[in-house]
């Protein structure tokens, strides 16, 4: 199974506002950048569509490492809250509806067709490609 890189970043001008994503995908020495944005939403959402992006543009299944500074995106999977609230028919444990519920789905189904595996980085560090995602989310906002 060929292996990808993934990292990801979503970035909100005010939560709720003006957000947008950036992601670089790796695959065999080559990198690319994408990145886009939505004019009234949430940083969340952002971090999630920054992942279903990247994930959709993959051709055919592939091992995929994602790496995101979002301990929401992150610890969803590690975690496994994404397990509870499908049995929990998308509840939350204090029973409240799962926000962004849409997006989880859409990315749920995304990593079946892959064989996914989250691993978390600090935001705003040292990691050049989180610190370019970053960048990307940010010029995204720019461009609304």
């Amino acid at each position: 199974m060929e292996e990808v890189t993934i990292y990801t970043d979503g970035a909100c001008s005010g939560n709720p506002g003006p957000g947008g994503w950036g992601a670089i995908l790796m695959y065999k020495g080559n990198k690319k950048e994408i990145s886009g944005a939505k004019a009234d939403t949430t940083n969340n959402i952002m971090e999630l569509t920054a992942v279903i992006e990247a994930l959709k543009l993959l051709k055919f299944p592939c091992k995929v490492n994602v790496y995101s500074d979002s301990a929401y995106v992150v610890n969803a999977f590690i975690q496994k809250w994404i397990v509870g609230w499908q049995k929990n028919n998308w509840k939350t444990a204090d029973k409240s509806d799962v926000k962004n519920k849409e997006l989880w789905q859409e990315l749920l189904q995304l990593t079946q067709t892959h064989e996914v595996k989250f691993i978390k980085v600090k935001g705003h560090a040292d990691n050049e490609f989180n610190n370019r995602c970053d960048e990307l989310a940010r010029n995204a906002i720019l461009s609304l």
